[in-house]
C-alpha cells in the first residue's frame, strides 16, 4: 500500500533477512564519486542503461511461465519471492516510457496489458480493481507449500499475492496503475489503456469518496473488502494527476470535479508555518501531525506545480537529510563508502537503534538513505529549477548511482544472476520508516524506476 496509516504489513514491508551487501568497489568517502570496478580501460555502461537492464531482468525472470507477466519488485534475497507489487509495476511502465525507445515502449505495453489482465481476471471481483500485489513466478513458501503458477494461474485467473496477505486494494496503488495506463493511452492512442484507467478512476470514486469534514478520497479496502478509515495525502496527490489525466483524455468534465476534490484535501494538509504537508487523517476530522513523510513533500510538487507550496522541497531536503557511512550505528555500508540523501520520515530520524525494526528484522540505522525518496527529491528539484536545485539534484543522483554500482551485489531475481551493477537498492542500510515497517539494501524495481525518471527529467505526475 502507498498509504501511511494502514495495516503494518504493506507493499513497503519487507522480510529483513540476509542483507546481501557487496564491497566490490570502493569510493572516496564523502565525495559521491565511485572508483570503477573491473579492469582498467573498460567503460561501464551508463547508470540509466544498467537501471533499465535491471528492470528487464526483473520482468523476464520466469520465461517458462507465460508471456503475460509482471516485474518482480525486489531481489530474491528480500524474502518476498516473486511478489510483484502493483505500485512498482506502474512505476516500471513509466520508467520504460521515460526511455523513449522502441524497446521501452514494448515493455511498457506488455506491463500495461498485464495490469489489464489482472483487472479483467480477478478471482473474486469484476469491478475494475487491482490487488496490492501478485505472484509472477513459482516458489516454495516458508511453510513448505508450493506456489506453482506464474502470473496467470492454471484456471486463467490472475495470481493474487495471498501468501503474504497482499490481497487488499489501496487507492494510491490504484491511482499509480491508472497513471501508468493513462500514460500508455496518451503515448500509443490505444483505447484499451484508457478504458482500464477510467475503470480504476470509477472504482476509486465509488469506494473512496468521502463527505467527512476534511474531504478527499479514503484509503481503500482490506483483503476482506472492508473499507479502511484513513485518508492519505499521498493518495490524494496521486489522484490529482490521475483525474486530471482522465479529464484531458476523455473530455468528460466530471473528472475535473473529482480532481478538485482530491486537490482540496491535499491543500488542507499544508502547514504554512513549517512549509510542509502532513501525512493525512485517521478519522476525516483530525489531521495527523506526526510522523511527516518525505513523499508528501515531493509528489505534491510534481502533481500540483504550485509555487506557493514548493517550499516543501526545501523542508524535505533540510529536515530529512541523512549521510550514511560505516561508522554509523547499525550501518551496513562497507568501509570507505558513504551515501547522502533523505530518509523516509521525521520518525526515521528518531528510530530506536537498540531494538529491531520488527520481529526478525535487523536494528535500524537512523541515517539510512531511502533511495526511492532521494530520487523523488532529485526529480522534484530538477522540475522546480530554482537557484541551486540542479546542483543539489546532481549530488543526489550521484549518490544513487554509486549505490547502484556498489550495494546489493550477488543478488538474484527468480534465481537468476542480475546484470552487473544493475538496479538500485531501496535503502543504504536498514531504516525504520516510523509507520510499522522498514526498508533494506535489496535491489528494488520502485527505487530503480524513480532513479530512471529522475535521470530522464520525466515527471510522472504531470497531468
Amino acid at each position: 500500500m502507498t498509504g501511511r496509516q494502514g495495516p503494518a504489513l504493506s507493499r513497503r514491508s519487507l522480510i529483513g533477512a540476509g542483507l546481501g551487501i557487496s564491497a566490490a568497489g570502493l569510493t572516496t568517502a564523502g565525495t559521491g564519486q565511485a572508483l570503477a570496478a573491473g579492469s582498467a580501460g573498460t567503460r561501464p555502461s551508463s547508470g540509466p542503461a544498467r537501471g533499465h537492464a535491471f528492470l528487464a531482468a526483473a520482468m523476464d525472470a520466469y520465461p517458462d511461465h507465460g508471456r503475460i507477466r509482471l516485474t518482480q519488485s525486489y531481489t530474491d534475497q528480500a524474502g518476498l519471492f516473486s511478489t510483484a507489487f502493483t505500485y512498482d509495476n506502474a512505476l516500471a511502465i513509466l520508467a520504460h516510457l521515460a526511455a523513449r525507445t522502441p524497446a521501452g515502449l514494448t515493455r511498457a505495453k506488455a506491463l500495461g496489458d498485464a495490469l489489464l489482465y489482472a483487472q479483467e481476471h480477478d478471482p473474486a471481483h469484476d469491478d475494475g480493481r487491482l490487488r496490492q500485489a501478485y505472484n509472477t513466478g513459482p516458489y516454495t513458501f516458508y511453510d513448505g507449500s508450493l506456489q506453482p503458477d506464474g502470473f496467470v494461474r492454471a484456471d486463467g485467473t490472475a495470481n493474487v499475492g495471498t501468501q503474504f496477505g497482499f490481497t487488499g486494494t489501496a487507492v494510491g496503488d490504484m491511482a499509480w496503475a491508472g497513471i501508468g495506463l493513462s500514460a500508455l493511452a496518451r503515448r500509443t492512442g490505444a483505447r484499451r489503456f484508457l478504458t482500464g484507467a477510467a475503470r480504476i478512476g470509477e472504482w476509486i470514486e465509488r469506494t473512496g469518496r468521502t463527505d467527512e469534514p476534511l474531504g478527499g478520497y479514503k484509503f481503500g479496502v482490506d483483503g476482506a473488502n472492508q473499507k479502511l478509515p484513513f485518508t492519505s495525502t499521498e493518495h490524494n496527490t496521486d489522484l490529482v494527476c490521475l483525474f486530471g489525466r482522465l479529464a484531458l483524455l476523455t473530455g468528460d468534465r466530471v473528472w475535473r470535479e473529482r480532481q478538485a476534490r482530491a486537490e482540496a484535501f491535499v491543500k488542507r494538509m499544508w502547514e504554512p508555518s513549517g512549509g510542509f504537508f502532513y501525512t493525512g487523517t485517521n478519522d476525516g476530522v483530525t489531521v495527523n501531525r506526526s510522523p511527516v513523510p518525505e513523499d508528501t513533500q515531493t509528489w505534491t510538487h510534481l502533481a500540483l506545480d504550485s509555487r506557493r507550496h514548493s517550499r516543501s522541497l526545501d523542508w524535505a531536503a533540510a529536515e530529512l537529510a541523512v549521510l550514511d557511512h560505516s561508522g554509523r550505528t547499525n550501518s551496513t555500508v562497507p568501509a570507505g563508502q558513504s551515501y547522502e540523501g533523505v530518509t523516509f520520515s521525521s520518525a526515521s530520524l528518531l528510530a530506536n537503534e537498540g531494538a529491531p525494526i520488527a520481529d526478525g528484522q535487523p536494528k535500524p540505522d537512523r541515517n539510512g538513505v531511502w533511495f526511492e525518496g532521494t530520487a523523488h527529491l532529485a526529480l522534484a528539484l530538477r522540475d522546480r529549477g530554482a537557484r541551486g536545485d540542479e546542483a543539489r539534484a546532481r549530488r543526489l543522483l550521484a549518490s544513487i548511482e554509486q549505490a547502484q554500482d556498489l550495494l546489493g551485489g550477488a543478488q538474484t531475481v527468480g534465481g537468476r544472476e542480475l546484470p552487473e551493477r544493475a538496479g538500485v537498492v531501496s535503502a543504504s542500510s536498514p531504516l525504520d520508516t516510523g509507520f510499522g515497517f522498514g526498508y533494506y539494501p535489496y535491489r528494488h524495481t520502485g527505487a530503480t524506476a524513480w532513479y530512471l525518471m529522475a535521470a530522464a527529467r520525466f515527471n510522472p505526475l504531470q497531468a
